[in-house]
């Protein structure tokens, strides 16, 4: 099994996700974010006690950005070119087959990434066991 290089622990400094301005109150408006715009908006305006705006202050540490919770970052690969590019890197990312690879292609995909030593993230997606 590849391990990662460095397991480096993983500090997010917002975990809730930023809801709109008066989605509570109306259930025609949603709740995924959107920026406030009126004139008079006392969130836009950001006063006291309002709802917190996404900005850079709430991004993660570089180090840390984009990597999964086994220590690995991910790569989108659609063919065995792709794959041979993470052959130095397999202790940085791991494989993703991408959802439009078929079933053939994939099993051929994963039996290279095993001999390759590269780790792949959905090995078990769409692949059937054979029934007797």
């Amino acid at each position: 099994m590849v391990r990662p290089i460095g397991k480096v622990n993983i500090v997010k400094k917002r975990t809730k996700s930023f809801v709109r301005v008066q989605s509570d109150r109306f259930m025609r408006v949603g709740e995924s974010w959107r920026r406030p715009v009126g004139i008079d908006s006392r969130t836009r305006r950001r006063f006291k006690g309002t709802r917190p705006h996404p900005k850079i202050g709430y991004g993660s540490n570089r180090k840390t950005r984009f990597l999964l919770p086994d220590g690995f970052r991910k790569f989108t690969v659609k063919n065995s070119k792709d794959l041979e590019s993470l052959m130095m890197l397999n202790r940085t990312y791991a494989a993703e087959i991408a959802s439009t690879v078929g079933a053939k292609k994939r099993v051929v995909l994963i039996e290279r990434a095993k001999q390759l030593n590269i780790k792949v993230v959905n090995a078990d997606a769409r692949v059937r066991s054979v029934e007797n």
